[in-house]
Protein backbone atom coordinates (compact mmCIF):
# COMPACT_ATOMS: atom_id res chain seq x y z
CA UNK A 1 0.00 0.00 0.00
CA UNK A 2 2.78 2.42 0.90
CA UNK A 3 4.67 1.50 -2.27
CA UNK A 4 1.59 2.41 -4.30
CA UNK A 5 1.26 5.74 -2.46
CA UNK A 6 4.93 6.50 -3.15
CA UNK A 7 4.75 5.84 -6.89
CA UNK A 8 1.46 7.74 -7.31
CA UNK A 9 2.77 10.77 -5.42
CA UNK A 10 3.02 13.81 -7.73
CA UNK A 11 6.53 14.78 -6.60
CA UNK A 12 7.80 11.23 -7.01
CA UNK A 13 6.34 11.07 -10.52
CA UNK A 14 8.05 14.38 -11.45
CA UNK A 15 11.31 13.08 -9.96
CA UNK A 16 11.13 9.85 -12.00
CA UNK A 17 10.36 11.78 -15.21
CA UNK A 18 13.34 14.12 -14.65
CA UNK A 19 15.56 11.10 -13.88
CA UNK A 20 14.39 9.36 -17.07
CA UNK A 21 15.12 12.47 -19.17
CA UNK A 22 18.60 12.64 -17.61
CA UNK A 23 19.34 9.02 -18.57
CA UNK A 24 18.08 9.62 -22.12
CA UNK A 25 20.28 12.76 -22.40
CA UNK A 26 23.35 10.90 -21.11
CA UNK A 27 22.61 7.91 -23.40
CA UNK A 28 24.93 5.49 -21.57
CA UNK A 29 26.32 2.61 -23.62
CA UNK A 30 28.47 -0.41 -22.87
CA UNK A 31 29.53 -0.68 -26.52
CA UNK A 32 32.58 1.53 -27.06
CA UNK A 33 33.91 -0.29 -30.13
CA UNK A 34 35.31 1.78 -32.97
CA UNK A 35 36.93 5.20 -32.99
CA UNK A 36 35.27 8.60 -33.34
CA UNK A 37 36.45 11.03 -36.01
CA UNK A 38 38.06 14.01 -34.25
CA UNK A 39 38.99 15.97 -37.38
CA UNK A 40 39.30 15.66 -41.15
CA UNK A 41 42.03 17.60 -42.93
CA UNK A 42 40.98 19.88 -45.76
CA UNK A 43 41.68 18.42 -49.26
CA UNK A 44 42.75 15.10 -47.73
CA UNK A 45 41.64 11.72 -49.11
CA UNK A 46 38.89 11.50 -46.53
CA UNK A 47 37.66 15.03 -47.28
CA UNK A 48 37.53 14.33 -51.03
CA UNK A 49 35.64 11.06 -50.35
CA UNK A 50 32.94 13.01 -48.49
CA UNK A 51 33.82 12.34 -44.85
CA UNK A 52 32.89 15.52 -43.02
CA UNK A 53 34.77 17.36 -40.30
CA UNK A 54 32.62 16.85 -37.18
CA UNK A 55 30.60 19.73 -35.79
CA UNK A 56 31.96 20.52 -32.30
CA UNK A 57 28.38 21.06 -31.09
CA UNK A 58 27.32 17.53 -32.01
CA UNK A 59 26.62 15.25 -29.04
CA UNK A 60 29.49 12.75 -28.46
CA UNK A 61 27.32 9.67 -29.10
CA UNK A 62 26.04 11.17 -32.38
CA UNK A 63 29.46 11.74 -33.94
CA UNK A 64 30.60 9.61 -36.86
CA UNK A 65 32.50 6.52 -35.77
CA UNK A 66 34.87 4.40 -37.86
CA UNK A 67 33.99 0.72 -37.43
CA UNK A 68 36.19 -0.99 -40.04
CA UNK A 69 38.82 -0.36 -42.73
CA UNK A 70 38.95 -2.83 -45.63
CA UNK A 71 36.56 -5.06 -43.62
CA UNK A 72 39.05 -5.18 -40.72
CA UNK A 73 37.27 -4.23 -37.48
CA UNK A 74 38.62 -1.18 -35.63
CA UNK A 75 38.06 -1.41 -31.87
CA UNK A 76 40.27 1.38 -30.55
CA UNK A 77 42.92 3.97 -31.46
CA UNK A 78 45.71 1.37 -31.44
CA UNK A 79 43.84 -0.74 -34.02
CA UNK A 80 43.28 2.31 -36.22
CA UNK A 81 46.84 3.62 -36.28
CA UNK A 82 48.39 0.15 -36.45
CA UNK A 83 46.30 -0.75 -39.49
CA UNK A 84 46.97 2.64 -41.08
CA UNK A 85 50.72 1.98 -40.79
CA UNK A 86 50.33 -1.18 -42.93
CA UNK A 87 48.75 0.70 -45.85
CA UNK A 88 50.66 1.92 -48.88
CA UNK A 89 50.27 5.32 -50.54
CA UNK A 90 48.01 5.63 -53.59
CA UNK A 91 45.91 2.55 -52.81
CA UNK A 92 42.10 2.45 -52.80
CA UNK A 93 40.60 1.49 -49.43
CA UNK A 94 37.10 1.31 -47.94
CA UNK A 95 36.08 2.81 -44.62
CA UNK A 96 32.91 1.73 -42.85
CA UNK A 97 31.29 4.08 -40.31
CA UNK A 98 28.14 4.03 -38.20
CA UNK A 99 26.27 6.52 -40.41
CA UNK A 100 23.51 5.54 -42.84
CA UNK A 101 25.76 6.20 -45.84
CA UNK A 102 28.83 5.13 -43.95
CA UNK A 103 30.78 3.21 -46.61
CA UNK A 104 33.45 5.35 -48.25
CA UNK A 105 35.96 4.55 -50.97
CA UNK A 106 39.09 6.66 -51.02
CA UNK A 107 42.67 6.64 -52.26
CA UNK A 108 45.45 7.02 -49.72
CA UNK A 109 47.97 9.81 -50.18
CA UNK A 110 51.61 10.06 -49.14
CA UNK A 111 52.59 12.25 -46.20
CA UNK A 112 55.89 14.15 -45.90
CA UNK A 113 57.72 10.97 -44.87
CA UNK A 114 56.26 8.85 -47.66
CA UNK A 115 53.78 6.98 -45.43
CA UNK A 116 50.15 6.40 -46.33
CA UNK A 117 47.82 9.11 -45.06
CA UNK A 118 44.05 9.58 -45.29
CA UNK A 119 43.77 12.82 -43.28
CA UNK A 120 41.64 11.58 -40.35
CA UNK A 121 42.45 12.12 -36.68
CA UNK A 122 40.52 9.91 -34.25
CA UNK A 123 39.95 9.27 -30.56
CA UNK A 124 38.44 6.51 -28.42
CA UNK A 125 34.68 6.16 -28.84
CA UNK A 126 32.75 7.65 -25.90
CA UNK A 127 30.32 5.61 -23.80
CA UNK A 128 27.94 8.48 -23.05
CA UNK A 129 26.96 12.01 -24.08
CA UNK A 130 28.71 13.53 -21.08
CA UNK A 131 31.40 15.81 -22.49
CA UNK A 132 34.73 15.74 -20.69
CA UNK A 133 36.77 18.92 -20.45
CA UNK A 134 40.45 18.98 -21.33
CA UNK A 135 41.29 18.45 -17.65
CA UNK A 136 40.04 14.91 -18.16
CA UNK A 137 40.59 14.35 -21.90
CA UNK A 138 43.94 16.09 -22.25
CA UNK A 139 44.79 19.09 -24.39
CA UNK A 140 45.76 22.73 -24.12
CA UNK A 141 43.98 25.60 -22.42
CA UNK A 142 45.08 29.16 -23.20
CA UNK A 143 43.85 32.35 -21.58
CA UNK A 144 44.37 35.35 -23.87
CA UNK A 145 43.92 39.05 -23.25
CA UNK A 146 43.47 41.65 -26.03
CA UNK A 147 46.22 44.26 -25.91
CA UNK A 148 43.56 46.96 -26.23
CA UNK A 149 39.89 47.30 -25.30
CA UNK A 150 37.62 45.89 -27.99
CA UNK A 151 33.96 46.60 -28.65
CA UNK A 152 31.30 43.91 -28.71
CA UNK A 153 31.23 43.87 -32.53
CA UNK A 154 35.04 43.67 -32.76
CA UNK A 155 35.06 40.88 -30.15
CA UNK A 156 32.59 38.85 -32.20
CA UNK A 157 34.76 39.39 -35.27
CA UNK A 158 37.86 38.38 -33.31
CA UNK A 159 36.23 35.15 -32.08
CA UNK A 160 35.04 34.30 -35.60
CA UNK A 161 38.55 34.88 -37.00
CA UNK A 162 40.13 32.73 -34.30
CA UNK A 163 37.67 29.89 -34.86
CA UNK A 164 38.22 30.06 -38.61
CA UNK A 165 41.98 30.04 -38.15
CA UNK A 166 41.85 27.01 -35.84
CA UNK A 167 39.43 25.13 -38.09
CA UNK A 168 41.46 25.75 -41.23
CA UNK A 169 44.62 24.70 -39.42
CA UNK A 170 42.89 21.36 -38.87
CA UNK A 171 42.03 21.54 -35.18
CA UNK A 172 38.71 20.31 -33.80
CA UNK A 173 37.16 19.90 -30.35
CA UNK A 174 37.82 23.62 -29.98
CA UNK A 175 36.15 25.86 -27.41
CA UNK A 176 36.61 29.61 -27.92
CA UNK A 177 34.67 31.92 -25.64
CA UNK A 178 34.91 35.35 -24.08
CA UNK A 179 35.22 35.99 -20.38
CA UNK A 180 35.49 38.94 -18.02
CA UNK A 181 36.86 39.15 -14.52
CA UNK A 182 35.37 41.12 -11.64
CA UNK A 183 37.45 44.15 -12.63
CA UNK A 184 35.95 44.23 -16.12
CA UNK A 185 39.07 43.02 -17.97
CA UNK A 186 38.39 41.21 -21.24
CA UNK A 187 39.72 37.70 -21.82
CA UNK A 188 39.38 34.93 -24.37
CA UNK A 189 39.51 31.32 -23.21
CA UNK A 190 40.59 28.72 -25.79
CA UNK A 191 40.49 24.99 -25.10
CA UNK A 192 41.80 22.56 -27.71
CA UNK A 193 42.07 18.79 -27.46
CA UNK A 194 45.01 16.94 -28.99
CA UNK A 195 47.36 19.85 -29.72
CA UNK A 196 50.56 21.04 -28.12
CA UNK A 197 51.25 24.38 -26.50
CA UNK A 198 53.64 25.67 -29.17
CA UNK A 199 51.12 25.26 -31.99
CA UNK A 200 48.49 27.22 -30.08
CA UNK A 201 50.93 30.02 -29.29
CA UNK A 202 52.00 30.31 -32.92
CA UNK A 203 48.42 30.41 -34.14
CA UNK A 204 46.87 32.72 -31.57
CA UNK A 205 49.49 34.66 -29.63
CA UNK A 206 50.34 36.86 -32.61
CA UNK A 207 48.08 38.89 -34.80
CA UNK A 208 49.20 37.09 -37.93
CA UNK A 209 49.63 40.17 -40.09
CA UNK A 210 51.19 39.01 -43.39
CA UNK A 211 52.63 41.33 -46.01
CA UNK A 212 54.69 40.84 -49.16
CA UNK A 213 56.79 43.88 -50.05
CA UNK A 214 59.03 45.05 -52.85
CA UNK A 215 61.28 47.69 -51.36
CA UNK A 216 59.07 49.53 -48.87
CA UNK A 217 55.88 49.12 -50.91
CA UNK A 218 53.28 46.46 -50.07
CA UNK A 219 52.36 44.15 -52.94
CA UNK A 220 49.74 41.99 -51.20
CA UNK A 221 48.45 41.11 -47.75
CA UNK A 222 47.19 37.87 -46.28
CA UNK A 223 43.45 37.38 -46.44
CA UNK A 224 42.01 40.19 -48.57
CA UNK A 225 44.51 40.07 -51.47
CA UNK A 226 44.62 36.27 -51.80
CA UNK A 227 41.85 34.30 -53.50
CA UNK A 228 43.36 30.80 -53.33
CA UNK A 229 46.01 28.98 -51.30
CA UNK A 230 47.04 25.51 -52.44
CA UNK A 231 47.23 22.91 -49.69
CA UNK A 232 47.17 19.69 -51.71
CA UNK A 233 50.27 17.58 -52.32
CA UNK A 234 50.25 18.47 -56.03
CA UNK A 235 51.20 22.11 -55.41
CA UNK A 236 52.46 22.28 -51.84
CA UNK A 237 55.03 20.50 -49.71
CA UNK A 238 58.81 20.17 -49.60
CA UNK A 239 60.31 22.09 -52.54
CA UNK A 240 61.47 19.45 -55.06
CA UNK A 241 64.10 21.84 -56.46
CA UNK A 242 65.61 22.83 -53.11
CA UNK A 243 64.78 19.88 -50.84
CA UNK A 244 66.82 19.49 -47.66
CA UNK A 245 70.45 20.31 -46.96
CA UNK A 246 72.75 19.48 -44.07
CA UNK A 247 74.11 22.32 -41.97
CA UNK A 248 76.94 22.34 -39.46
CA UNK A 249 74.53 21.84 -36.54
CA UNK A 250 71.58 20.09 -38.17
CA UNK A 251 69.36 20.12 -41.24
CA UNK A 252 67.30 22.69 -43.16
CA UNK A 253 64.41 21.95 -45.53
CA UNK A 254 62.57 24.29 -47.89
CA UNK A 255 58.81 24.24 -48.48
CA UNK A 256 56.81 25.83 -51.23
CA UNK A 257 53.13 26.24 -52.12
CA UNK A 258 51.17 28.12 -54.76
CA UNK A 259 48.78 31.01 -54.20
CA UNK A 260 46.52 33.09 -56.44
CA UNK A 261 46.30 36.88 -56.05
CA UNK A 262 43.44 39.22 -56.81
CA UNK A 263 43.74 41.19 -60.04
CA UNK A 264 44.34 44.35 -58.01
CA UNK A 265 47.28 42.78 -56.14
CA UNK A 266 48.69 41.38 -59.38
CA UNK A 267 48.54 44.84 -60.93
CA UNK A 268 50.37 46.34 -57.93
CA UNK A 269 53.14 43.79 -58.47
CA UNK A 270 53.31 44.72 -62.17
CA UNK A 271 53.52 48.44 -61.36
CA UNK A 272 56.26 47.93 -58.73
CA UNK A 273 58.41 45.70 -60.97
CA UNK A 274 58.02 47.64 -64.20
CA UNK A 275 61.02 49.96 -63.57
CA UNK A 276 63.31 47.43 -61.84
CA UNK A 277 66.61 46.42 -63.41
CA UNK A 278 67.43 42.92 -64.69
CA UNK A 279 70.58 41.33 -63.28
CA UNK A 280 72.40 38.02 -63.86
CA UNK A 281 72.94 35.64 -60.94
CA UNK A 282 73.97 31.97 -61.13
CA UNK A 283 73.36 32.05 -64.89
CA UNK A 284 69.72 33.16 -64.36
CA UNK A 285 68.08 36.54 -64.85
CA UNK A 286 66.42 38.19 -61.84
CA UNK A 287 65.14 41.64 -60.97
CA UNK A 288 67.38 43.76 -58.74
CA UNK A 289 64.72 43.86 -55.96
CA UNK A 290 63.35 40.84 -54.12
CA UNK A 291 59.92 40.01 -52.75
CA UNK A 292 60.22 40.28 -48.96
CA UNK A 293 57.75 38.30 -46.83
CA UNK A 294 56.84 39.79 -43.42
CA UNK A 295 54.84 38.12 -40.67
CA UNK A 296 53.91 40.44 -37.80
CA UNK A 297 56.48 42.93 -39.17
CA UNK A 298 59.26 40.32 -38.98
CA UNK A 299 61.01 39.24 -42.18
CA UNK A 300 60.44 35.50 -42.59
CA UNK A 301 61.72 34.94 -46.12
CA UNK A 302 63.07 36.59 -49.26
CA UNK A 303 62.04 35.46 -52.76
CA UNK A 304 63.94 36.36 -55.92
CA UNK A 305 61.75 37.71 -58.72
CA UNK A 306 62.38 36.22 -62.16
CA UNK A 307 63.05 38.68 -64.99
CA UNK A 308 60.11 37.28 -66.95
CA UNK A 309 57.73 38.75 -64.33
CA UNK A 310 58.90 42.32 -64.93
CA UNK A 311 55.86 44.56 -65.39
CA UNK A 312 53.43 41.64 -65.74
CA UNK A 313 50.24 41.33 -63.61
CA UNK A 314 50.76 37.68 -62.69
CA UNK A 315 48.11 36.25 -60.36
CA UNK A 316 49.71 32.84 -59.70
CA UNK A 317 52.92 32.84 -57.68
CA UNK A 318 54.77 30.49 -55.33
CA UNK A 319 55.52 31.16 -51.65
CA UNK A 320 58.41 29.41 -49.93
CA UNK A 321 60.02 29.12 -46.52
CA UNK A 322 62.13 26.80 -44.42
CA UNK A 323 62.23 24.53 -41.40
CA UNK A 324 65.10 23.40 -39.17
CA UNK A 325 65.85 20.28 -37.15
CA UNK A 326 68.60 18.15 -35.68
CA UNK A 327 67.76 15.41 -38.17
CA UNK A 328 66.40 15.51 -41.69
CA UNK A 329 63.07 14.10 -40.50
CA UNK A 330 62.75 16.80 -37.83
CA UNK A 331 63.57 19.49 -40.41
CA UNK A 332 60.92 18.12 -42.79
CA UNK A 333 58.27 18.14 -40.06
CA UNK A 334 59.25 21.66 -38.94
CA UNK A 335 59.10 22.93 -42.53
CA UNK A 336 55.67 21.41 -43.07
CA UNK A 337 54.43 22.84 -39.75
CA UNK A 338 55.66 26.33 -40.73
CA UNK A 339 54.05 25.94 -44.15
CA UNK A 340 50.72 24.90 -42.62
CA UNK A 341 50.73 27.88 -40.27
CA UNK A 342 51.60 30.32 -43.07
CA UNK A 343 48.88 28.86 -45.31
CA UNK A 344 46.36 29.30 -42.50
CA UNK A 345 47.28 32.95 -41.99
CA UNK A 346 47.21 33.68 -45.74
CA UNK A 347 43.69 32.24 -45.94
CA UNK A 348 42.24 33.89 -42.82
CA UNK A 349 44.19 37.14 -42.74
CA UNK A 350 45.30 38.89 -39.58
CA UNK A 351 43.32 39.01 -36.36
CA UNK A 352 41.65 42.40 -35.64
CA UNK A 353 43.81 42.91 -32.54
CA UNK A 354 46.96 41.45 -31.00
CA UNK A 355 46.52 39.04 -28.10
CA UNK A 356 48.67 38.49 -25.04
CA UNK A 357 48.98 35.02 -23.49
CA UNK A 358 48.09 35.33 -19.79
CA UNK A 359 48.09 31.66 -18.83
CA UNK A 360 48.72 28.31 -20.54
CA UNK A 361 47.83 24.87 -19.22
CA UNK A 362 48.90 21.67 -20.96
CA UNK A 363 47.08 18.66 -19.58
CA UNK A 364 47.84 14.97 -20.08
CA UNK A 365 44.93 12.61 -20.86
CA UNK A 366 46.52 9.89 -18.72
CA UNK A 367 46.42 12.17 -15.67
CA UNK A 368 42.79 13.01 -16.36
CA UNK A 369 41.86 9.33 -16.62
CA UNK A 370 43.70 8.59 -13.36
CA UNK A 371 41.88 11.47 -11.65
CA UNK A 372 38.46 10.22 -12.82
CA UNK A 373 39.19 6.69 -11.58
CA UNK A 374 40.41 7.98 -8.20
CA UNK A 375 37.48 10.40 -7.87
CA UNK A 376 35.02 7.60 -8.60
CA UNK A 377 36.68 5.32 -6.02
CA UNK A 378 36.82 8.02 -3.33
CA UNK A 379 33.23 9.03 -4.09
CA UNK A 380 32.04 5.44 -3.71
CA UNK A 381 33.88 5.06 -0.40
CA UNK A 382 32.45 8.38 0.84
CA UNK A 383 28.88 7.34 -0.04
CA UNK A 384 29.31 4.01 1.78
CA UNK A 385 30.72 5.76 4.86
CA UNK A 386 27.93 8.35 4.86
CA UNK A 387 25.38 5.55 4.44
CA UNK A 388 26.84 3.68 7.42
CA UNK A 389 26.72 6.82 9.60
CA UNK A 390 23.11 7.52 8.61
CA UNK A 391 22.10 3.93 9.37
CA UNK A 392 23.73 4.17 12.81
CA UNK A 393 21.96 7.49 13.42
CA UNK A 394 18.43 6.43 12.43
CA UNK A 395 18.54 2.62 12.65
CA UNK A 396 16.37 2.57 9.52
CA UNK A 397 17.75 0.77 6.45
CA UNK A 398 14.90 2.11 4.28
CA UNK A 399 15.78 5.69 5.15
CA UNK A 400 19.46 5.03 4.45
CA UNK A 401 18.70 3.40 1.09
CA UNK A 402 16.34 6.18 -0.02
CA UNK A 403 18.81 8.88 1.04
CA UNK A 404 21.67 7.28 -0.87
CA UNK A 405 19.40 6.82 -3.90
CA UNK A 406 18.54 10.53 -3.85
CA UNK A 407 22.21 11.52 -3.61
CA UNK A 408 23.10 9.31 -6.59
CA UNK A 409 20.09 10.58 -8.53
CA UNK A 410 21.19 14.20 -8.03
CA UNK A 411 24.57 13.42 -9.58
CA UNK A 412 22.88 11.60 -12.48
CA UNK A 413 20.49 14.48 -13.15
CA UNK A 414 23.38 17.00 -13.05
CA UNK A 415 25.25 14.92 -15.65
CA UNK A 416 22.08 14.71 -17.73
CA UNK A 417 21.66 18.48 -17.62
CA UNK A 418 25.32 18.92 -18.63
CA UNK A 419 24.86 16.50 -21.56
CA UNK A 420 21.69 18.29 -22.64
CA UNK A 421 23.20 21.79 -22.72
CA UNK A 422 26.63 20.63 -23.98
CA UNK A 423 28.48 21.67 -20.82
CA UNK A 424 31.95 20.16 -20.35
CA UNK A 425 32.62 18.27 -17.14
CA UNK A 426 36.09 19.31 -15.99
CA UNK A 427 37.87 19.51 -12.63
CA UNK A 428 36.00 22.70 -11.70
CA UNK A 429 32.66 21.06 -12.53
CA UNK A 430 33.58 17.96 -10.50
CA UNK A 431 34.36 20.24 -7.54
CA UNK A 432 30.88 21.72 -7.99
CA UNK A 433 29.32 18.24 -8.00
CA UNK A 434 31.15 17.44 -4.73
CA UNK A 435 29.71 20.61 -3.18
CA UNK A 436 26.22 19.62 -4.36
CA UNK A 437 26.56 16.10 -2.93
CA UNK A 438 27.79 17.48 0.40
CA UNK A 439 25.00 20.01 0.70
CA UNK A 440 22.50 17.38 -0.48
CA UNK A 441 23.44 14.96 2.30
CA UNK A 442 23.24 17.83 4.80
CA UNK A 443 19.77 18.83 3.60
CA UNK A 444 18.49 15.26 3.60
CA UNK A 445 19.70 14.84 7.18
CA UNK A 446 17.82 18.02 8.14
CA UNK A 447 14.64 16.61 6.58
CA UNK A 448 15.22 13.27 8.33
CA UNK A 449 15.73 14.94 11.71
CA UNK A 450 12.59 17.02 11.30
CA UNK A 451 10.46 14.04 10.28
CA UNK A 452 12.05 11.25 12.34
CA UNK A 453 13.59 13.08 15.27
CA UNK A 454 12.33 13.26 18.84
CA UNK A 455 11.75 16.23 20.99
CA UNK A 456 11.54 15.60 24.71
CA UNK A 457 11.11 11.88 24.02
CA UNK A 458 8.00 12.23 21.82
CA UNK A 459 7.50 12.21 18.07
CA UNK A 460 6.29 15.38 16.46
CA UNK A 461 2.61 15.32 15.56
CA UNK A 462 2.26 18.04 12.91
CA UNK A 463 3.83 16.58 9.76
CA UNK A 464 3.21 19.69 7.63
CA UNK A 465 4.98 21.89 10.16
CA UNK A 466 7.98 19.56 10.25
CA UNK A 467 8.33 19.47 6.45
CA UNK A 468 7.74 23.22 6.18
CA UNK A 469 10.46 23.95 8.75
CA UNK A 470 12.94 21.62 7.03
CA UNK A 471 12.28 23.09 3.59
CA UNK A 472 12.55 26.64 4.99
CA UNK A 473 16.04 25.85 6.32
CA UNK A 474 16.99 24.23 2.99
CA UNK A 475 15.65 27.16 0.95
CA UNK A 476 17.67 29.61 3.03
CA UNK A 477 20.83 27.58 2.49
CA UNK A 478 20.03 27.30 -1.23
CA UNK A 479 19.65 31.03 -1.75
CA UNK A 480 22.85 31.68 0.20
CA UNK A 481 24.75 29.21 -2.01
CA UNK A 482 23.40 30.68 -5.27
CA UNK A 483 24.22 34.24 -4.20
CA UNK A 484 27.75 33.14 -3.26
CA UNK A 485 28.23 31.41 -6.64
CA UNK A 486 27.09 34.28 -8.87
CA UNK A 487 30.32 36.33 -8.52
CA UNK A 488 32.35 33.18 -9.27
CA UNK A 489 30.78 33.01 -12.73
CA UNK A 490 33.12 35.87 -13.66
CA UNK A 491 35.94 35.46 -11.15
CA UNK A 492 39.34 34.25 -12.31
CA UNK A 493 38.67 35.29 -15.92
CA UNK A 494 35.97 32.63 -16.19
CA UNK A 495 38.15 29.70 -15.10
CA UNK A 496 35.80 29.11 -12.14
CA UNK A 497 32.66 29.28 -14.26
CA UNK A 498 32.36 25.49 -14.43
CA UNK A 499 32.44 25.25 -10.63
CA UNK A 500 29.88 28.01 -10.13
CA UNK A 501 27.50 26.90 -12.89
CA UNK A 502 27.55 23.23 -11.87
CA UNK A 503 26.94 24.15 -8.24
CA UNK A 504 24.00 26.42 -9.11
CA UNK A 505 22.43 23.80 -11.41
CA UNK A 506 23.04 21.04 -8.86
CA UNK A 507 21.59 22.77 -5.81
CA UNK A 508 18.62 23.98 -7.91
CA UNK A 509 17.88 20.40 -8.96
CA UNK A 510 18.15 19.33 -5.31
CA UNK A 511 15.87 22.03 -3.94
CA UNK A 512 13.25 21.80 -6.70
CA UNK A 513 13.23 18.03 -7.36
CA UNK A 514 15.10 15.52 -5.20
CA UNK A 515 14.88 16.93 -1.66
CA UNK A 516 11.11 17.64 -1.66
CA UNK A 517 10.65 14.16 -3.17
CA UNK A 518 12.68 12.64 -0.34
CA UNK A 519 10.56 14.49 2.23
CA UNK A 520 7.34 13.16 0.67
CA UNK A 521 8.64 9.58 0.59
CA UNK A 522 9.73 9.71 4.24
CA UNK A 523 6.36 11.18 5.21
CA UNK A 524 4.49 8.39 3.43
CA UNK A 525 6.66 5.71 5.04
CA UNK A 526 6.42 6.99 8.62
CA UNK A 527 3.20 8.89 9.20
CA UNK A 528 1.04 5.76 9.47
Amino acid sequence: MKIKKIFTNARVIIFLIVLLFAIVAIQPSLDSGGVVIRSVEKNSSADIAGIKNPDPNTAPMSKEKILAINNVNIEDEADYYNYLSTLEPFRVITIKTNKAKGLYKLETKADALGNADIGINVYKAPTSNVRKGIDLEGGTRVLLKPEEKVSQNDMEMLLASMKQRLNIYGLSDVVVRTSNDLSGNQYILVEIAGVNEQEVKELLAKQGKFEARIGNKTVFRGGTDIVYVCRSSECSGIDPNRGCSQLQDGWACRFRFSISLTEEAAQRQADLTENLLVIMEDNDEYLNESLELYLDNENVDTLRIGADLKGKPVTDIAISGSGLGNTQQEAVLDALKNMKRLQTILITGSLPVSLEIVKTDVLSPSLGKEFVNNAFLIGLIAILVVGAVIFIRYKEWKVTLIMMTMVGSEVLIILGAAALIGWNIDLAAIAGIIIVVGSGVDHLIIISDETLGREKGEFFVNWKERIKRALFIIMGAYLTTVVAMIPLLRAGAGLLKGFALTTIIGVSIGVLVTRPTYANIIEILKKD
